[in-house]
Formats: C-alpha cells, structure tokens, sequence
C-alpha cells in the first residue's frame, strides 16, 4: 500500500472510518460524530492540515487521557446575550454544536449574542463553526488560544498559542466569504505534515530550542513558532489570549500547555463566538447594505484577486464529487489506531 499514490475514499467512507476510529480508542458516540464531521469538512475542502490528519491528533487526545470521552456539555444563560457552554472536558465540537441554537435565538432577538465555550479541548481549524452561522445569516467572528508554541515578536520563547481568528459573512447567492487564520506565520499543522514528509521549512517560520532561525520541521515544534507579520500578529496573538482567557475565565495558552502535563494532548481552554444579525443593525435596508458587500467582493475579484474561502470552495466542488485521496503512509497509521 505504501507505494501506492493514495488511497482514494468517498467523503461517506472517509466519515464512516472517522468516526470509527474515533469509537475505537473510546470516544462517545455524540462525540464521535461531531469531531468526525469537522475532520471530514478539512479534508473535503483540500485542508490536508486540518482534515483526517488530525484523527491522529484527536485520537493521541484521548488515549492520553486529555479529552474526557463521554463528557456532557452544560448549556448556561450568564446574561440576555450570552450563552455559556461548559465542555466539561470533552472536545469542543460537540460543545459548539450544543451552544449553536441558543446563541443564534439571542442574536436574531438582540442583534448581537456572544458564545463561550469553556473547559473544552481544541484540535481543529475555526472556519466550520463561522461558516454554519453565517449559513444562517449572521455574521460570526471566533477565537480560541491554543497551546503556548510561539514566541512573541521580539522574542524566541513560547508564549502565545497559534491563537486563531475565524470570520464568516452571509452571501445571498452563494456560500458565505470566510476567513480563518492563525496568528502565527503558519499553523502547526502545516509544520507536522512538514516533519512527516522529511521536508524542511522556510527559515522564518520558527526557532529551535535554543532560539536559533532553523528550517528543520522537527527543530521547530520542539522551540518556538513565529506570528505573521512581526509585532502585528504578536498583538494579534495577545488579544486573542484575553478575549478566549480571561475575558471568559478560561486558560492561556501558557496555562493550556501547563495544564496538558507533558501528556501531548491538544490545546485545552475556551473559545469566545459572537454572533450578529445585519438586521439588528439595518431593518428593512438590510439587503441593500448586504449588496454594498456584494459590490467590494465583486471589486476584488476583477482584478483577478482570489477571495478567502474561494479555494477551499473549489476543492470542495471536487470533492463531493469525487471523493479525496489520502497519502498512503497516513491510511496506514490510521488504521492502526484502536488496534494496539
């Protein structure tokens, strides 16, 4: 099989081994599915860092004993416009996916609802959750702290996590304008698949141990990470620490690592949603200002831009039709997963 180009898979297959595997180190069934979806989503929108990949991740999680595997979400109402899900230790997927019909109720009643998600365990990217509230019609901003892997700009050791910003805004004639980034140069995930594949990494992605530039894959997730954009993503990076930490009482990225114990497991923390109704804001003009955003997209494209999101649409076209091909030496470790 090794020598094979792939393994090729329809997305209902690829769900069903997901979600399989999932089952098969532990997970509850609810949760299974739900961190299954996001895996699939990843991969089905050319997102090989964040696609089935991550089963490893997940599945090392709860082996470790990091995720609590049958962990019910508690729903809360701290105040008219917030919703509050406690994780109670489990991925946060199912977390979010419990917090969903709430935090879109309070946003269509008050124009604008928070979501925090605490004492969840994270492993995956942000953009599936802004895209089902945009798909809804909201607007959606989201961001969770991860890990302390990056350092500061101006600095070589770790303080921040990768620390993402996931934004989502409803289109009327197609899918929603997404963006979901990381606030370090790149996420780690890109540098694991690096490390899987003997390749080395450019020279400004990250330090060694010893706060030395490298371009060895390895050297770097044992040193330090570094933010995009020099000082403006390590601020980037600080607000996203407070917004998803203390501003909903959860862990830093210092205090995730900490917490994890040299287990290895994914980031464990909180994550802060807001959701907006343009019509809270616009009443009845609210399709002529939605049009005005129509005309910037429009603008951008003419000059032969690309869209965020535009790509991860383009694969998925194919894919649902095609189905994905996975890298043979990845089918292989995932189907030992459960076995040992």
């Amino acid at each position: 099989m090794s020598s094979a180009p792939g393994v090729a898979m329809t997305l209902d297959e690829l769900r069903d081994l997901a979600r399989a595997k999932l089952r098969s180190v532990g997970l509850a069934g609810d949760h299974a599915d739900a961190v299954a979806e996001t895996m699939v989503a990843g991969e089905r929108d050319g997102c090989a860092s964040h696609g089935i990949y991550r089963l490893l991740v997940a599945a090392n999680s709860v082996r470790a004993g990091v995720v609590v595997p049958d962990a019910v979400p508690v729903v809360s109402e701290p105040a008219p416009a917030l919703v509050r899900v406690d994780g109670r230790g489990g991925f946060a997927q199912l977390a979010f996916a419990r917090g969903l019909p709430l935090l879109l109720e309070k946003a269509r009643a008050g124009g604008i609802a928070a979501l925090a998600l605490n004492n969840v365990v994270h492993f995956a990217a942000l953009w599936p959750e802004v895209e089902a509230i945009a798909e809804a019609g909201l607007v959606a901003l989201a961001v969770t702290p991860s890990h302390a892997w990056v350092a500061p700009a101006g600095g070589t050791r770790p303080v921040f996590g990768t620390n993402p910003i996931a934004f989502g805004w409803p289109r009327p004639d197609g899918p929603p304008f997404v963006f979901d980034f990381a606030t370090s140069a790149v996420a780690r995930g890109e540098i694991e698949l690096h490390r899987r594949a003997g390749r080395p990494v450019p020279d400004d992605w990250g330090y060694d141990a010893d706060g030395r530039p490298t371009t060895d894959a390895e050297a770097v997730l044992a040193g330090a990470m570094r933010t995009f954009g020099g000082h403006k993503g390590s601020a980037l990076a600080a607000m996203v620490e407070l917004l998803a930490g203390p501003l909903i009482g959860d862990m830093t990225s210092a205090e995730s690592i900490d917490a994890d114990q040299d287990r290895g497991g994914s980031p464990i923390g909180g994550e802060l949603v807001i959701a907006i109704d343009p019509a809270g804001f616009l009443g009845d003009a609210v399709a002529d200002h939605l049009a005005r955003g129509e005309a910037m997209f429009a603008a951008i494209e003419r000059q032969g831009a690309r869209l965020p999101s535009a790509r991860r649409y383009a694969a998925r076209a194919t894919s649902l039709q095609e189905g994905v091909r996975i890298p043979a030496a990845l089918y292989e470790d995932i189907m030992r997963i459960g076995t040992a």
